[in-house]
Formats: structure tokens, sequence, C-alpha cells
């Protein structure tokens, strides 16, 4: 050090240790690297503030000019510009050498260029933001060596003085640029008085080795131009930087034909100077993982050990740099606040989160205070309305048009304003203007207006009212969207009870916002505003809310389903079905349908969401329950609220399917693993993409994490034979594990996280050490499998899915229809569960109270079992294919399904455990009798029931047969009822105690259809051959139809002892019943003949084939009439008009077409449109067609019911059965009432209201 300087030093010793505090002086030192952190721990350590600071200079003492330079510069940006200005003289003069910092590249150059003039060190904690810092950089270059100014303007914190600092440490733009230097000025909000202080100091700094001393200027004008001569004569190009200008009369004291740099919150503060202007915006937020980077710099830390705080920290900060430095600095000293100062940020309590003396303001409240406060008072009203504007949301122009009641024009011309003082935002997109504000300053206006809230919210509520009136926003209306999105927002928060739920609780209002936005924001509401909602009585909201949850996946779907006749499905009871059944009773011209006997349905689920556009291969909840992550064969990742369905994450994740995803033990990260054999690591809140994994070489079938929190390992496995596991904070395999000799489907990390299990093709279930990656044992499963009944050594057995017991002692393994259940100890086996032989187990998850364990079958459905029992306690019937997945949260008080049918399901366990597994097949009879609806049907496969169907009450059940019955059919008067039976075998009973009076052993297959003649003593039959069988069974002869070369597809009864058949084998022939003779033989089509139907008089008929042709036939001629090509996919019923005019025919893409009958001329095709990425109009294939009396109506069955207006080929109504694969509909003669069954096994009577 220059002795010059060391004498400055000495002289003012004792002035300098009696007032300066070491600690932020020395912060500033550190970051200039002119202080070590083992000489501050010298500092420390002294006792007595004035202790620490004569320790200080004696360290300054021993360094070089710089730290000279260092110190002066701190004293003057901690506030002591009295003791700085003692020590100005002593500054050493500027060396000329360009040597390199060995720390980070800066010039020795630079360093001093910076230190003499006034230029702010580093934070001691810095993070870099090269994006900005470079366009800083490049507006300077665009100055070039004209005058002319740049502004850096942001909203407060956002780290403006920053970025510009480290601009400025770049010895090309220094030298290249500004080889005159630069002068940094802290302007701050000034009056005249201060901004003379200012000026003056600014003159003094640039004369001080000035030769002649000069009194200071007595005037702004004087100091104006004094400073214009000292830039021109005597710093030449070089750099002004004005920091924290407020206001734009103070730019006119520094407008001298020189180079400016400004930092500011308004950026229109430069309109009142002339020059050529240039504009930097600094974004108001860091992203997620700088601000950990910030928190884990200032607390020493690595990011990955950080608590679970700190992300919550960085997340209430909203990416404000100014807010995680202070947070950063608070806990540096106080290193076991995080939860403390995460409370505080949470109840908005920021004047609490205190001073860095680094930032001029003594609180975060204070510099967002002084913002407003520059306002006019119009202004701050207008600002104050704001309060009440939803977190994160944009606000058309429009929604403030209504609430200020100006025109768009004046509107847009106060929110500029706010922009324009970095108070607001503004997205523009085309010609429309959305406005928002940052988190930060809609937390602060809140609390700052915290006892007008209610009121303000009252207003816009009123506003809308009065500009609306009693009509709902259209959808092409401006702005109709924040209303449908936040209108009930608003409501809640004016407390207006009654407003609220009336708009809740009105299906006019579900209707539309449904139609716009879907049905999970909805929920949502119900839930969040449940305490004002339920203040009379919380059945109304929970009825609504029950509707939304179960028909979410259908309320999403386009083209939008009936909300009203959804609302009369609901239980009597229901305020949601009194509502319907009144909105159409006043809708007279619309076709809307009552369920009569829905009382004994008990909905199972809670929720069911459709988050995806194709088969959901997995989902799963996140350890506190509140998100699901789903991913399937759409290749996108969704993870949504558990108590809603609200989607908060969409990715499209993958190039190929997505097979599993799993959720962190902390609910941090979601991992995916899909077929392009690609592992991702996600942020579950963000979406942004932490890691990817490329060293599988085949399809990844399974990711899951570890249990515990603290550690991310993940385990994945693959068709390339290999278990891998992986840690996230490295970038490859820390293990990989080898034996198995086939593709390996299933892994899971132990409870205690020491072993991974995994599940094979080869057979086999293998269990491996975490930390050593060894085989520790391996089961061949398919032993278990060897017996009188299954194969031999050669069967494969596929393991496909395993499940650990809560404490890990037990070990769940599923094969084919096999539950097998191991001890971990001694791998003997516990017990096994044999599933029916017609389905296969796909999945199983042991639910937390290691009692229950749920098992998702290829049938469907799903089963719960009680594993110390043996029992089955419930069957879960709701899916309409495949279940891929099934897994219990956490608590095991829910489980979630996810099928090929694209939904997910979310179902209580106590509820479905109390839930009976009744079901009907889907073989019926329905007979119409004196307005009374009687339906025959097949109960849980061994029973028959007679059913009233207008009371939902069964009139007969027989006992248990000896074999599934497979068919059954009603005589006309109600006396007997018949069926057949896999084992073959035909029974007649009476019904009127269910007595069997006649029983025969007719075939070897499965009987497939029976029906009696009109004198009811005649039953005809079919089964999986080629033979019909005409059984008089009270004189018990029989009358075999021998012709048909294949099996027997359906028979229709004609008059005169007639019957018609069709067949495999492509033709129809037409039969003499009491002889057995063929009296007609039609070759009809080249492949299976599906359907046949006869004309109401009798002449003709028509078939339909799986050649995707239908065709006309006369009775009367072997030729066809017509031949009715245009069907895509197999054609598989058709009907006749009751007016002999038309024919009808449905095919395997759901398509129905009608065809004028005479000329075989195609009149309409019935809404060939498919919707939602090609699913077919009618849910499936279209199995059954009727026609109303009059021929101006059909209805069709499938995967729904439809009805249809004959004349324009447009749909009149839908019913979604809870299941699918309607395989037929029973209509009643006057056409008012429709019977039929879905694959659940659920009865359906319905009747036009």
């Amino acid at each position: 050090m220059d002795i010059k300087s060391k004498n400055y030093l000495l002289m003012n010793r004792q002035a300098l240790e009696k007032d300066i505090k070491t600690s932020y002086i020395m912060d500033h030192m550190i970051s200039d690297e002119v202080l070590t952190l083992q000489e501050e721990e010298r500092v420390k350590q002294q006792n007595t503030q004035k202790e620490r600071a004569a320790m200080l200079i004696n360290i300054i003492l021993t360094k070089d000019n710089n730290s000279y330079r260092s110190f002066y510069n701190a004293l003057l940006h901690e506030g002591y510009s009295d003791l700085a200005a003692l020590l100005q003289d002593g500054i050493p003069a500027v060396s000329s050498g360009n040597r390199k910092s060995s720390m980070d590249g800066m010039t020795s150059h630079v360093k001093t260029v910076l230190c003499e003039g006034g230029v702010p060190q580093r934070p001691v904690v810095f993070v870099t933001r090269p994006e900005l810092v470079d366009a800083i950089k490049q507006k300077l270059c665009c100055l070039g060596s004209d005058p002319g100014w740049v502004t850096v303007y942001g909203m407060a914190g956002c780290g403006k003085t920053v970025l510009t600092a480290e601009a400025l440490r770049d010895h090309h733009l220094l030298e290249g640029y500004f080889p005159g230097g630069v002068h940094w000025v802290s302007v701050g909000k000034q009056d005249k008085a201060g901004l003379l202080i200012k000026l003056q100091n600014l003159c003094s700094r640039l004369e001080h080795d000035s030769t002649l001393s000069q009194r200071p200027p007595h005037n702004i004008e004087e100091a104006k131009d004094r400073l214009r001569l000292l830039m021109l004569r005597k710093y030449h190009r070089s750099l002004l930087i004005l920091d924290d200008v407020w206001d734009s009369w103070v730019l006119k004291a520094f407008d001298n034909q020189c180079q400016v740099l400004i930092t500011s919150r308004d950026r229109s503060v430069t309109d009142a100077v002339a020059g050529n202007k240039y504009e930097v915006h600094v974004e108001s937020g860091l992203a997620h993982e700088k601000g950990l980077e910030i928190l884990s710099l200032f607390v020493n830390m690595k990011i990955s050990e950080l608590p679970e705080q700190a992300n919550c920290l960085v997340r209430e900060c909203k990416g404000s740099p100014l807010v995680i430095s202070l947070i950063g600095a608070l806990l540096r000293d106080f290193p076991s606040r995080w939860e403390y100062y995460l409370k505080q940020l949470q109840n908005k309590q920021f004047k609490r989160i205190r001073k860095s003396s680094s930032y001029d303001y003594e609180a975060l409240d204070e510099a967002m205070s002084i913002s407003v406060e520059q306002l006019n008072d119009n202004y701050k009203d207008y600002y104050k309305d704001l309060s009440i504007l939803p977190k994160d949301v944009k606000v058309p122009t429009k929604v403030l048009c209504i609430l200020w009641e100006m025109e768009t024009e004046e509107v847009e011309d106060i929110l500029q304003e706010f922009v324009n003082k970095s108070l607001l935002f503004c997205d523009r997109n085309g010609k429309s203007f959305r406005y928002y504000l940052h988190d930060l300053q809609l937390d602060f206006l809140t609390e700052k207006n915290r006892n007008q809230l209610q009121e303000l919210h009252k207003n816009i509520v009123n506003q809308y009212k009065k500009y609306y009136k009693l009509n709902t926003p259209v959808p092409s209306q401006e702005g109709c969207m924040y209303w449908y999105n936040f209108l009930a927002y608003h409501m809640a928060g004016a407390n207006m009870q009654k407003e609220l739920r009336d708009l809740m609780f009105s299906l006019d209002w579900i209707k539309a916002k449904t139609e716009l936005v879907g049905p999970a924001h909805l929920i949502h509401e119900y839930v969040e505003y449940s305490s004002i909602l339920d203040q009379k009585d919380s059945r109304v909201r929970e009825n609504f809310q029950e509707f939304l949850s179960l028909n979410g996946h259908l309320l999403g779907r386009q083209p939008f389903p009936d909300i009203i006749q959804l609302g009369l499905c609901q239980p009597q009871t229901s305020e949601v079905y009194q509502q319907a059944k009144l909105h159409a009773q006043r809708e007279t011209g619309t076709f809307y349908l009552e369920w009569i006997n829905k009382t004994s349905l008990k909905n199972l689920y809670r929720l069911v969401v459709r988050p995806h556009r194709d088969a959901v291969y997995h989902a799963c909840f996140s350890k506190d329950r509140q998100r699901i992550a789903s991913c399937g064969a759409d290749k996108t990742l969704q993870v949504f609220k558990a108590e809603s369905g609200e989607r908060l994450l969409e990715i499209s994740a993958h190039d190929d399917e997505i097979l599993c995803c799993s959720f962190s033990a902390d609910g941090e990260f979601v991992a995916t693993c899909s077929a392009d054999k690609k592992v991702k690591i996600w942020n579950s809140r963000t979406g942004q993409c932490k890691r990817v994994y490329e060293e599988h070489s085949e399809q990844v079938n399974c990711c899951q994490f570890n249990n515990r929190s603290g550690q991310y390992l993940l385990a994945t496995c693959s068709n390339d034979t290999f278990i891998k596991i992986w840690d996230l904070n490295k970038r490859y395999c820390r293990n990989t594990m080898m034996s198995h000799e086939n593709s390996v489907n299933h892994c899971r990390f132990s409870p205690d996280d020491e072993y991974v299990a995994s599940c094979s093709t080869d057979g086999t279930v293998k269990l491996w050490g975490v930390r050593s990656a060894n085989e520790l044992k391996s089961i061949e499963i398919k032993d278990f499998f060897k017996n009188v009944d299954e194969q031999s050594d050669d069967m494969e057995v596929l393991v496909k899915c395993c499940s650990w017991s809560r404490n890990g002692d037990m070990i769940l393994v599923v094969a084919k229809n096999k539950l097998l259940l191991f001890c971990v100890k001694t791998w003997d086996l516990l017990t096994q569960i044999i599933m029916s032989h017609h389905s296969t187990i796909q999945y199983c998850d042991f639910c937390p109270d290691d009692e229950l364990v749920a098992v998702a079958l290829s049938h469907c459905s799903v089963e719960l079992w009680n594993i110390k029992s043996l029992s089955k306690v419930a069957y879960c019937r709701g899916h309409m294919s495949w279940v891929h997945c099934v897994t219990f949260s956490p608590d095991g008080s829910l489980f979630l399904t996810s099928s090929d049918d694209q939904t997910i399901r979310i179902w209580e366990t106590k509820k479905v455990c109390k839930s009976s597994d009744a079901v009907l097949k889907s073989e019926l009879d329905v007979v119409f009798h004196n307005d009374e609806v009687m339906i025959l049907a097949i109960y849980n496969q061994k029973h028959l029931q007679l059913i009233n169907g207008n009371t939902d009450s069964v009139v007969m059940q027989t006992e248990a047969q000896e074999s599934p019955i497979s068919c059954c059919c009603l005589s006309e008067d109600l006396k007997y009822a018949a069926f057949g039976q896999e084992s073959g075998t035909i029974k007649v009973l009476q019904l009127l105690d269910g007595k069997v009076l006649k029983s025969r052993e007719a075939y070897k297959t499965s009987v497939q259809h029976c029906q009696f003649t009109s004198d009811y003593q005649t039953l005809i039959s079919s089964a999986h051959d080629s033979v019909i069988q005409v059984w008089n069974w009270q004189l018990d002869e029989c009358v075999f139809l021998r012709g048909h070369k294949e099996v027997i597809k359906d028979f229709r009864l004609l008059e005169n002892s007639k019957l018609l058949s069709w067949s495999f084998d492509g033709t129809v022939k037409v039969w003499n019943i009491t002889t057995g003779n063929i009296e007609k033989d039609f070759a009809c089509h080249g492949g299976t003949v599906l359907s046949c139907a006869v004309s109401p008089d009798g002449s003709k008929f028509s078939s339909t084939s799986a050649d995707k042709t239908a065709k006309i036939w006369s009775f009367q001629s072997p030729s066809v009439l017509h031949e009715l090509k245009g069907h895509e996919a197999c054609v598989r019923c058709c009907t006749f008009s009751r007016n002999n005019t038309l024919l009808a025919t449905g095919d395997d893409k759901g398509e129905i077409r009608i065809w004028d009958m005479l000329t075989g001329a195609l009149v309409h095709s019935c809404s060939p449109v498919t919707v939602d990425e090609g699913e077919p109009t009618h849910g499936g294939w279209v199995t059954d067609l009727s026609f109303s009396p009059d021929s101006k109506i059909l209805v069709s069955s499938g995967g729904y019911l439809k009805w249809w207006n004959v004349n324009t080929g447009e749909s009149l109504q839908t019913f979604y059965t809870n299941g699918t694969n309607l395989k037929s509909i029973h209509v009643s003669p006057n056409f008012k009432v429709y019977v039929t069954v879905d694959n659940l096994g659920i009865l359906y009577v319905l009747q036009k209201m």
C-alpha cells in the first residue's frame, strides 16, 4: 500500500474505530476479493465493536492499494460518507497494469476503474444471470461514442443494480467504449435539496485530484454546468450510472450530452430527456434452481443438503432476488429459523423480513410502499382495486372496463401508468392486452388493504351483475373466461353467501362453465368455499360436488353431454336431480329419460378423471395425498389435484408410450420411464426436466423412487434384463443388477430402502441389496404352477408385479391369475389366492394396514382381498376396459385405478369394502305387460332373477345352479322361463315358485340362445355349434335343424311355424320347425352373417356381415334386392322402420346409416364425426337398433345409448351408462321404456319423460 494511503488510515484511525460496524463492510471487501474468510473470522473473534474495527484496520494496513479502495467504497455504500471523506485524499492513483485476476478473469484495470467510480461490489452471495448481463452490455455498446441513455427497469428487488454492476466488470467494454471511466451515483427518491447534495458529491469526486480546489456548486443549474465541463474536458467518453431513479425531472440535471445508464422502476423516466434511448427489462423472478443456489451459498450447504423448507421458501419468495437474498442473509445469522421465516412469508409478515444493510429500505414492505406513494390520489384508488386480483392470472382489459365503467382506451391509459412504474405487468397478445401483478406486489397490496378487501370484492361482483344483468357471459365476449374462473372467488371474498350459493348450485352455470373449462375447477371451488356454501346445509354442496366428481370424465369430452340428462341420473333425493327434473319439464321439445330403477345403484368411487387421450398405464399418489401423477400411451405426464382432478402439469414427456411414473418421497420430483428407452426426472411443480438417463438399451417398464426423504434414489427395470439404481445427484447409473434372463417387468424398494425386489418374464422374483447391488435371493415362481391342472416345465409364467408389506416382512407377487405371499426372511410361501381363470392379474398393491391387497384385473375390474382371512372383501366395477394399475394412498384411505378406457378412478377404501359384488349378465329377456316391465336376468352367473323394472324389486330368484347360466328367456304370459347353461343343459321353470319343470342335456357346448314359441310349449335353442334344437318341453320331443356348416349366430321366429336363422357360414335359412326341413336357403355373404331383421309386412329381410356390407332380400327370391355399401367396419346390426320404408344399419366404428328400403339409397349417416382423437361417436360398436312407431326416432346401443332424429340424422339425446358394451336394447311397443345391461352388470330401466 502507498505510504500516503497508510498515513491517511493511521491519521483517521481513532474516528474509524469509534464509529464503524465491521460486518457489512467485510461483506463488500470479501466480494472484492481483498479480504479472506479467515481474516473475517479473526475480526469476528474480537469482543467489542471497537476491537473488531481496530483488527480490520490492522489487516488492511498489511495489504495493497486495492484494499484501501475497497474499504473506502464500502464506507460509502454503508452510509459512512463522513468517514469516507476523511480517506478520500488518500486514495492511491490508478495503476496502468492489465493483470488478470486469478478468480474470475477481471483485470486489475477493471477493478481499479470500478472501485474509483464507486461501482458496488458483488454481493457476498452472487449467482449469474448471463442473459440479462449480456443484454445490458449490448445496449451499452449500442451507444457507441454518441450521447444517449440506457434504461434498466423492473420492479423493486428484481436485481437491476447487481446486474448493472456486473455488466461493467468487463475489460473489453470499459477499455473499448468507456476509457474515461465510470461514475456511479445512487440517486433514490430525492427532493431538490437532496439532488443538489448528490451533484455536489459527484463533482467533488470527479475533482478530487485537481490542482484547483473549487467550492461546491450552490444550486442545481451551477452543478449541472460544472458536471458538463468535467465530463467534456476531463472524463470524455466515460459512463455515468444513475442508480434507482424515481423522477424524470432528476434526469434533466444530468442531461449533458454524455452517456448515461439508469436503473429505475419507471420505464418512462427518460421521456423528459433527448438523445438515443435503449431499454433492458429485468424479469421479476429467478428460476427455482437459481433461488436454491442463492440460499445454499448463504448457508454454506450443497443444494441437495438444504432442508425441505428451502423449496417452499423459494416458491414463497416468488423468485425475487431481493427477498431470497434477505432470507438467505438472515438464515446465515440464524441457521435454525427456516420454518420461522417460511411462516413469515406465508403470513405476509414483510416487516419481519428485515434489512440487509446493502439495501436502501428498512424492510420489504417499505420498498414496495414507496413506489405506490408516488402515484397521484386517483391512481392510488385504481391501484387499490387491483388488491383482489387472483394470483398468477392475466386479467383482460375488458374486466377492468366493467369494474371501472370506462372505455377500453381510458382503462389502458391508467394501467400503462402502472406498467411504466413497474407496479404492473402487461402481456400484449396481438390486439388484446392482459395485465398481472407480481405475486409479491399482490401480497403487499392484499396485506396493506386487508380491511377493505371484502368491500373491494363486493364492488367487482356488483359491477359484474350490473353489466351482465341476469345473463351469463358468452365465449365470444372478451373477458368471459375471467368471470367463469373467478366470479365465485370474488363472491367468496365478499362473503356474499346467497349469491355464491345461487351461482354454485345452478345447473345453467355448471353447464356453461364446464363446457368452457371442464369440471375440475368447479370441484375445486366446492371444496375451497365449502365453509360458506355449507352454512345452511352441507347436503346440497355434497350433491353437486359428487355429481361433478363422478361425471367429470364425461363433462370433459366433446361433443358436450346434456348436463340435464346427466343430472336426471342422480338419486331422487339429490338437489341436482330436482333441478334437472325442473329443467326437463320446462324444455318440452327436448328428449329426456328417467332412470327409474337407479335407487339400487351405489357409487363407490370418489372421483373420475380423464386426463389422457389414450390408455393410462400408471398413476400414483404423492406422499401427502394431495396430488396424483399419471402417464400412458399418449406420451404425456399429467399431475393433478387428488381432490378435484384440477390439472397442475401437463408435459409431453417422451417420444413413445410412458409405461410408469413415480413421485419422490418428498414430492418434489416425478420420474417417468418409456418405451423410448429413456428415464426422465421432472420437477413436479414446475415441469422442468432435471435429468435424462439413457443407459437402458430397450424399453423401460418400471421406475420407483426410494421411500425415505433426504436421498433421491431411483430403481428402473427394462426389457434389456437389467435393473438400474440411480442417484439423482449424479448423471450416471450408480449400480446395475444383472442376472434375469428375460424382460424385467417391475421393481420396488423395500420400506427401509435396503433392498430392491424385481419381477421378470423369466418366471423369477429376485431380491437385491441396494448398497452392494448383489443378488440375495431368487424364487422360481413357475414352480408354484406345477400341478395336475397346469402345464409342464416349458410353460411360460410371466411375473407381472410385486408389493411389499409396510414393515417389509412380506412380499406379494403376481403371476397369471395367482397372488403369492412370501416371508422375506425364510422365503416360505405363506399363502396364495387364485383368481378366476377368465382374467389375468395386471397389478397389485398392499394397503398400508398390511391386511388388504388390491388387485387390478384384465376384465375391467378391481378386487380387494383380506390377505389374512383369504376372503374377497370388495369387487370394484367402473372401468370400461383393462385395468393396468391400482395404488393405495399413503394412509390407505383411498386407492386409485387406471385403465385403457382413458380414465383414472379414485375410490374410498372403507366404502368399497362395505359394498356388494352382485352383477347381472348382459343376456336378459324383457316382457312389457300391462304397463309393467318384467325382466328376466342372470344374477351372479348362477342365479336367475325375475325383476319388476318399475319398482326395481326382485319378484323371484332361483337357487344357485351347478353350472353358470349363459342365456334365458321369458314367456309372454309370464308363466314360464327358460335358461341355458355353459354345460349345455336347458331348463324350463315355473315363475310362480321358481320350480324347474323340465331339464334337458341338449348340448356339449355352452347354450347361446333360447326362445319360446307363441304357445310357450316349445323352446328353440342354439349353442356354439351348427344345429338348432326345437324342443317341445311338455311332450319332451325334439326336432333338430341341421343344415348350417358353421356355428349358428342367432335365429328369429316367423309366422306359421317358420324360423329364420343365420350363421358364421355366410348363409341365412328359413326352416319349418315342425318338420325340421329347410324351406329357403340364401347364400348372403362371403363372411359371417352378424344380424338379420324382418320387415314389418313380412315380405323382406335384411342381413349384415363382417364383410362390411348389408343386403336387403325378398323371401320370394334368392337374388339380392339391394347391396348396401359404405360402412368401413363390420356391420353388426340392422332394423326396419315400422312404416316399412327405411332400414337402419350400425357398424363397429360407431356409425349408423339409414337407407331407403325401396331404392337402397343412403338417406342419412348418423353423426359420423369422431371426437377426442378418434374415439368412435358411439363409444364403440353399434350393437342394436330400434325405430319408434312413427319411424321418426331411432334408438341405438353400443358404448352407451343414443336417440336419433331419423329425418336429419342428428343426435337427440345420449344416455351414458356407468359401464359400456351394451349388447342389446329392449324397447316397449310405445317407445317409452328402454331396458339394457352394461358390462359392469348394471341394469337400466329408462322411461321417456
